[in-house]
């Protein structure tokens, strides 16, 4: 993977994704910090409201900004994101009532919301070789695990000499340094097309060219997996330490580390698994793996001798399905479009991802304290293998890049059909499909 740094533009921008995720883990310490001074007790509810609303900025705003994203610069657009990210960060430590959080909180994921998914699209152009390509989501995956774990240790050295205000200014650093690697980055120019379009269509065209191919639905599908696993991790972790076990927060950490270091295992091995295992494979395993662990979650309490040892177990290898799972879905992205149409892919997973975290956030945080962690797990392992069920009727265990398709829609002389054959009032051809203007579905079996 090292060999990778030896590419000048993407050494940079991977370096801004570390700093920007520092940052980022430095403001969730700080918002929980900040919200228990405004709110005290109720501050959890504050918190969960938060999610909520970051949550609905990341699905509606993303396939929005897109759109608003073709019209700028691609190096501009990403370091105005970062500038005012930084700048609504910098705000954070000045509020003085729960709603303006919430305000502020929405105008920075907002935010993200648009710098994330084009940040994405830019790495493939970067990296065309696909080994390549694959070896950057490992590390990127890398990143964000080990953000998970690093964050938390430099917000506790730094709340001993300061107050959690530091924090916020942490952040915004971490989004100007970000601003400023980007800055000089040699990044390529979005690839664009004439395009006539409406607004509303070229907003939709994401979600609805992601949904007209089946292994994207296939991905989406797994996301649900994937997000079931997260979400009861994410939320219920302090509830299974600290009320179940009896455990201290030191120990909350220690579980999560577990989560992440099978994340960071499962990516550290993927580069060379993809070499030899397809996707469809790896992610349904992945997948699988999670559903498995979330129903022997569901058997976890105070009376197993080492109830505490095999939740360890077990979310370690939650992570390690996770990262199976989310991993290679860049790929998939890749395969699945024209350049001109990779942001607004991008965006459509980053908006319906989210949407499946929404969902498993609620059922994890609602139904675990109102009808106890075991039939939430029950319930989180039921979306999960509905999710793994969904995959494998919609993303054929065959899926060759090159088809075999008609078209009855295009006139003799058009350019797109100079090499395709005559079938009556149709013809036939075959290259490797994407949905895209000329391709409104997915062909069926010729």
């Amino acid at each position: 993977m090292l060999e990778l740094f030896a590419n000048r533009t993407y050494r940079r921008l991977f370096l801004a994704q570390i700093i920007a995720l520092l940052g980022t883990g430095l403001l969730t310490v700080a918002l929980g910090l900040l919200a228990w001074d405004l709110a005290g007790a109720q501050a959890g509810s504050v918190l969960g409201t938060a999610l909520v609303i970051k949550m609905v900025a990341y699905i509606a705003v993303a396939p929005i900004a897109s759109v608003i994203a073709e019209t700028m610069p691609r190096g501009l657009l990403l370091i105005t994101l970062d500038i005012i990210r930084a700048g609504i960060a910098l705000m954070l430590p000045f509020v003085d009532q729960v709603w303006q959080i919430y305000v502020l909180i929405f105008l920075l994921q907002s935010s993200s919301a648009a710098f994330t998914p084009a940040f994405q699209a830019t790495i493939p152009d970067i990296l065309p070789d696909e080994r390549d390509y694959t070896r950057a989501l490992s590390l990127s995956r890398l990143a964000h695990d080990l953000e998970t774990l690093i964050s938390p240790i430099i917000a506790a050295a730094l709340l001993s000499f300061a107050g959690y205000q530091l924090l916020f200014a942490g952040t915004g650093a971490g989004f100007l340094l970000s601003a400023l690697l980007i800055t000089f980055a040699a990044l390529p120019a979005i690839a664009t097309r004439s395009d006539a379009a409406n607004f509303f269509d070229r907003t939709t065209r994401g979600i609805r060219y992601y949904l007209a191919t089946p292994r994207l639905r296939g991905l989406l599908a797994l996301n649900l997996a994937a997000a079931s696993g997260g979400a009861m991790v994410i939320v219920n972790t302090v509830v299974y330490v600290q009320s179940v076990f009896q455990g201290s927060e030191s120990e909350v950490a220690i579980a999560l580390a577990m989560f992440g270091a099978g994340s960071i295992v499962s990516a550290l091995l993927l580069p060379w698994v993809l070499e030899t295992v397809p996707d469809r494979i790896a992610m349904t395993t992945g997948a699988i793996i999670i559903f498995v662990c979330l129903l022997l979650t569901s058997a976890v309490s105070a009376s197993w001798q080492h109830g505490w040892e095999a939740l360890l177990i077990l979310w370690f290898a939650v992570g390690f399905g996770y990262s199976l799972v989310l991993t290679p879905s860049g790929r998939l992205l890749r395969r699945s479009c024209h350049k001109a149409d990779r942001p607004k892919l991008f965006a459509a997973q980053f908006a319906l991802s989210h949407a499946c975290w929404l969902v498993t956030y609620a059922v994890a945080g609602w139904l675990g304290a109102y009808a106890g962690l075991g039939l939430t797990s029950l319930t989180l392992a039921g979306l999960a293998g509905t999710g793994i069920l969904i995959a494998l009727v919609v993303w054929p265990h065959r899926d060759p890049a090159s088809v075999v398709h008609t078209h009855t829609n295009l006139q003799l002389g058009h350019p797109h059909i100079e090499d395709a054959r005559r079938n009556g009032e149709a013809f036939v051809h075959e290259h490797e499909f994407v949905i895209d203007e000329f391709h409104k579905a997915w062909p069926s079996k010729q």
